[in-house]
């Protein structure tokens, strides 16, 4: 589904990302893996076309996107939910959710409002709540569930459970199971190695902007010397 071909992305005149390729297959969740300071966001901004790049491609499809602005990016079928949530603060709970709400891709069974409340029950209860009055786990669901009422055909996650208490995280992840089991495809950034062995079909780890592995959940699962070396653990 996309692909991304040996990009290099600079902020002003220091370069970031190094030969950058990585791909996600339609239905996997694939994950990107690295120390803070790595590339990792910038690498999530590239491909949404928030920081544009300098060399390589980005296709989705293999049609060509990396030179569209980012709200074409978006109506491509890309969403997603960036680091530190971005939950627009004076807006409900449930105008937050119809905000960008669409379905450009005809999907049959489309996210819908109660699909997300069903999914996130809590947002029900909180519906007439503003952005700005929920926790921080309240704020990721609703970030989610603003990203999947896009319909996306790739849901991105940058610091999906950053910050979040324990049992917060251990919603996230079941809840992002559910989504997986939809069929939807996620490419995702976090820093909590065991649930992504369990959840996640790929990863990419990346070192001072160049992938340094990539391979399958087990072959991660078995490397001791890979996980020591690049992500501490």
């Amino acid at each position: 589904m996309l692909n991304v071909e040996a990009i290099e992305t600079y902020y002003d005149t220091s370069q970031i990302l190094f030969g950058m390729t990585l791909e996600v297959r339609s239905g996997e969740i694939v994950t990107l893996l690295g120390r803070n300071g790595m590339g990792k966001t910038t690498t999530v901004r590239s491909i949404m076309g928030l920081t544009p790049i300098s060399a390589g491609r980005i296709t989705l499809d293999a049609r060509p996107i990396h030179t569209l602005p980012p709200y074409r990016i978006a109506r491509q079928g890309l969403a997603l939910v960036p680091e530190g949530r971005q939950v627009f603060p004076n807006l409900t709970v449930r105008e937050n959710l119809l905000a960008t709400a669409a379905n450009r891709g005809g999907q049959v069974h489309p996210w819908t409002l109660a699909r997300i409340y069903d999914l996130f029950p809590i947002l029900a209860t909180r519906q007439r709540h503003m952005g700005q009055q929920l926790s921080g786990g309240e704020q990721q669901m609703l970030a989610i569930g603003r990203a999947l009422m896009t319909n996306p055909r790739l849901l991105i996650l940058d610091e999906a459970t950053e910050g979040l208490a324990p049992l917060l995280r251990a919603e996230i992840w079941r809840v992002l199971g559910q989504i997986k089991a939809s069929g939807q495809t996620i490419f995702l950034i976090d820093k909590h190695l065991a649930p992504l062995l369990r959840l996640a079909d790929r990863h990419y780890i990346i070192e001072k902007g160049r992938v340094v592995w990539h391979g399958t959940s087990e072959a991660l699962r078995l490397d001791g010397m890979v996980r020591q070396s690049y992500l501490g653990v």
